[in-house]
């Protein structure tokens, strides 16, 4: 004797969400976006509003705080951000080195508005802006690091922020043809 089949399991289709679920959604996508450009502030407002209209949707609620208190933590941190080019050219070297290429190029480019004649901290903008893959705006930034102070092209030949750059023609060009 046989022993029976078992009944085929047919997966049950899947939940559709409902109208709250599907708001909260497109609520947490619209502050999410704002998360990723960096406006940490406008990020917080719409999170704050999302859990305040939708903090009965657990799942979306859950994720939105986590956001909101990332926000929260980066903008005290820019309340903090040091004042001046020296100080503001540390820190983007050190995000520069801790990979964090975005914060390093918005630190670079504070500190160039206090400086703008600052030969390095051109050159750490012409790094960071290898590093993110802006070959042209790195190479506008080196030149002028290099305008500004000819003996860091030395640096330059072997830099390994600069890799991005070794095969662009105007690198050679800037880096190892003598200037007259």
């Amino acid at each position: 004797m046989r022993a029976p089949r078992p009944a085929p399991v047919v997966p049950a289709a899947p939940r559709q969400p409902t109208v709250d679920e599907a708001a909260a959604l497109k609520a947490f996508e619209r502050a999410h976006k704002e998360f990723t450009r960096g406006r940490f502030g406008e990020a917080r407002n719409q999170f704050r509003a999302l859990l305040e209209k939708y903090f009965q949707v657990s799942e979306v609620a859950a994720r939105a705080r986590t956001y909101l208190a990332v926000s929260d933590a980066r903008l005290r941190t820019e309340s903090i951000l040091p004042r001046d080019a020296d100080s503001l050219y540390d820190r983007g070297v050190i995000e520069l080195n801790r990979g964090e290429y975005v914060a390093a190029q918005e630190m670079f480019e504070r500190a160039l508005k206090r400086e703008p004649e600052a030969a390095h901290i051109h050159y750490g903008l012409a790094a960071t802006r290898a590093r993110l893959g802006s070959v042209d705006l790195a190479l506008q930034s080196l030149q002028r690091a290099l305008d500004l102070q000819p003996t860091l092209r030395v640096r330059a030949q072997h830099d390994h922020d600069l890799t991005s750059l070794r095969n662009d023609p105007d690198f050679d060009r800037l880096v190892f043809q003598p200037r007259l």
